[in-house]
């Protein structure tokens, strides 16, 4: 089974003087620490789940490409990128640079984007949910033309690109994987079975919401003729980690429990944020106690 840790709160006790400082060495110990994977959220205002609109929030794709610059081996991603954020030209080009840059570490997490808030605030559109979903169908298309090298004009209802050229080509082969945000049952799922690599769930809707989707996302492989296996599963949860488990955080041992727990569903790959991720304590626990355990849990199905 494999770990990953999503930052998605840059406000931190040492304030935003030392921001940078801080975020790259969050990287830094996560890499050193054997994490498999590195998350941002793709936002431009904080999110109300986290804190205020007005709390720090580095925009995703900047923030790891400097996680990239100091980091060796661990991949990264954002968790995820709204679809109506850019140009989709424009988003195949810039992660495929980050998969250059890092030498093949690179995720293309996406989806349909929801926060109004932002969107209004720094003038991007905000188009209905519906046209937004097939704006992220029609992204997913291009990706997938541009990593192929297929220079052929794409005619869409919502993009014309009349030579989708992108050189350098991705490290990896095919292509980057495409991680596709949510949940819903019939075009997000059905989405991935098509067009994605891996999903991701939230870990705390519980062990039968999650094996309902699992099944949901097995029916839309099955009924597009994509092998199940092929799609990795991740989930997204919270934690506070210490060595002893105190005032409410969790000890090592209950850290692997619940990730076994995933395992047992049949989750690949567990990603999770740290309310301590600030603090060195949470990294040393990571290395010494939890990750070389959790590498050798074997996941349901594979």
């Amino acid at each position: 089974m494999r770990l990953g840790l999503q930052v998605p709160n840059f406000t931190w006790p040492n304030e935003q003087s030392e921001l940078g400082a801080t975020f790259g060495q969050i990287a830094e110990r996560a890499d050193a620490a054997g994490l498999y994977s590195f998350w941002v959220m793709d936002h431009f205002f904080q999110i109300g789940f986290v804190g205020p609109a007005e709390n720090e929030m580095l925009e995703g794709w900047s923030a790891l490409a400097f996680a990239a610059g100091r980091t060796k081996r661990i991949k990264l991603g954002t968790m995820v990128t709204g679809v109506t954020y850019r140009y989709p030209g424009i988003l195949v080009k810039t992660a495929t640079t980050l998969d250059v840059l890092s030498q093949g570490r690179a995720y293309l997490g996406i989806g349909a984007a929801w926060n109004e808030e932002e969107h209004l605030g720094l003038g991007v559109p905000f188009p209905p949910l519906k046209e937004r979903f097939e704006r992220l169908e029609e992204t997913l298309q291009i990706a997938h033309q541009m990593w192929a090298g297929d220079q052929r004009p794409f005619e869409g209802k919502y993009n014309q690109l009349t030579r989708p050229l992108n050189s350098p080509q991705s490290v990896q082969k095919p292509h980057p994987p495409i991680l596709i945000g949510g949940t819903g049952e019939k075009k997000t799922l059905r989405m991935i079975a098509q067009y994605g690599d891996a999903c991701n769930f939230f870990a705390r809707m519980g062990d039968e919401a999650l094996k309902h989707k699992l099944n949901v996302l097995r029916e839309h492989c099955a009924n597009l003729n994509r092998p199940y296996e092929q799609i990795e599963k991740t989930t997204l949860d919270q934690m506070a980690l210490t060595k002893d488990g105190r005032d409410g955080t969790l000890s090592p041992q209950a850290a692997i429990d619940q990730f076994g727990k995933l395992a047992e569903l049949g989750i690949d790959h567990a990603i999770f944020s740290l309310a301590n991720v600030h603090e060195p304590e949470a990294f040393e626990i990571l290395a010494n106690d939890i990750v070389p355990v959790v590498e050798t849990i074997q996941v349901a199905g594979r």
